[in-house]
């Protein structure tokens, strides 16, 4: 039975090490699994491989892998494999069964039975590999609440904004307008019935307003960028009243806000969403195996799997996270296989 991992670790600013690390057998109430496919989280994973981590909070307050703070640290929070050796009291049921866990990339970890989630049979491991972010999507729509017929706006369509997106597009909006830079992921928006812009082409060439009076005001933005700046964007094109929440998560990154003018004056809710909890407007009926629920039903809908853009190892890492660095437009999901 393997008695050794794989793992990648984070040792510094844009600074990767691979290391091979004994692992115990499973203990008592523990399983070994072997790892089929991690998917590597774009927007935080650049904090992190950027030295960009805030020094005062952890990775995740809610997950127990991510607790640490400064280097050398592990990342990552989506693994999928299979499970191939069982701990002391573990019902058998669980031996060959593929779970996903919130994991950093390597090849196996033990992990107790309550920490992983069992994959259903009809979910493939590629699919199933975007259960956190696909439960971030559906969290947004929790938390943005959008209306039948509303004027809805999607700032970002890095994986997390491709999912809100596509999702988005199953409900009857009346406008569906996403900005992203980049090509690649603007032509995905649009396969999910979305009008997409360059919101810097477009406001190099004063075309900004157009886009403005097309939505009328915005009756629910969602700020998804990364990019502290884009909050202006954002309130830009808010209405009276309208709903701006804010997906992203800036590590030590910040910009000046400008909520003088118009922003004062349409008493704008600014609401900030965060997955590790539910809505406390949600939480008497709603708890995260309800929210897990859905989400497995929106992968089957959706097959976010489409979305891959690059298959790589734990080899290869420094060369991709330098591709995510230097050149974002040419991936929207990156994995590593082992």
């Amino acid at each position: 039975m393997k008695n050794s991992a794989q793992q990648l670790w984070f040792t510094g600013p844009q600074q990767l090490e691979i290391r091979e690390q004994q692992i115990s057998k499973p203990a008592a109430g523990e399983l070994l699994v072997e790892v089929i496919c991690s998917a590597i989280s774009a927007g935080t994973e650049m904090l992190v491989y950027r030295g960009q981590l805030p020094s005062e909070i952890a990775l995740d307050a809610t997950i127990e892998n991510l607790q640490q703070q400064g280097y050398p640290l592990q990342y990552g929070y989506a693994s999928v494999g299979k499970v191939i050796q069982l701990g002391e009291g573990v019902d058998e049921s669980w031996l060959g069964r593929n779970v996903f866990a919130f994991q950093p990339h390597a090849s196996h970890f033990v992990s107790r039975v309550e920490n992983v989630i069992s994959i259903p049979a009809d979910v493939a491991p590629e699919d199933a590999v975007f259960l956190a972010n696909m439960e971030t999507a559906v969290n947004l729509i929790h938390d943005g609440k959008p209306l039948l017929g509303e004027r809805v706006v999607v700032l970002g369509q890095g994986i997390v904004g491709l999912l809100l997106t596509s999702l988005l597009g199953q409900l009857p909006l009346t406008d569906l307008l996403v900005a992203d830079k980049w090509p690649l992921r603007r032509e995905y928006a649009e396969k999910f019935g979305a009008n997409t812009f360059n919101p810097v082409v477009d406001q190099e060439r004063s075309a900004q307003q157009t886009r403005l009076n097309a939505v009328q005001g915005a009756d629910l933005i969602y700020e998804l960028t990364g990019v502290p700046d884009a909050l202006n964007l954002a309130i830009d094109f808010s209405g009276y009243h309208s709903r701006i929440v804010v997906g992203s998560w800036y590590g030590t990154k910040s910009a000046p806000v400008y909520l003088g003018g118009a922003a004062h004056r349409n008493r704008l809710q600014m609401i900030t969403s965060q997955v590790s909890s539910i809505a406390p407007e949600l939480s008497g009926r709603w708890d995260k195996a309800r929210r897990f629920d859905v989400t497995w039903e929106m992968i089957r809908r959706i097959k976010p799997s489409r979305f891959i853009s690059q298959r790589s190892t734990l080899a290869q890492a420094q060369v991709t996270y330098q591709q995510l660095d230097q050149q974002p437009e040419s991936l929207i999901q990156a994995l590593f296989i082992y």
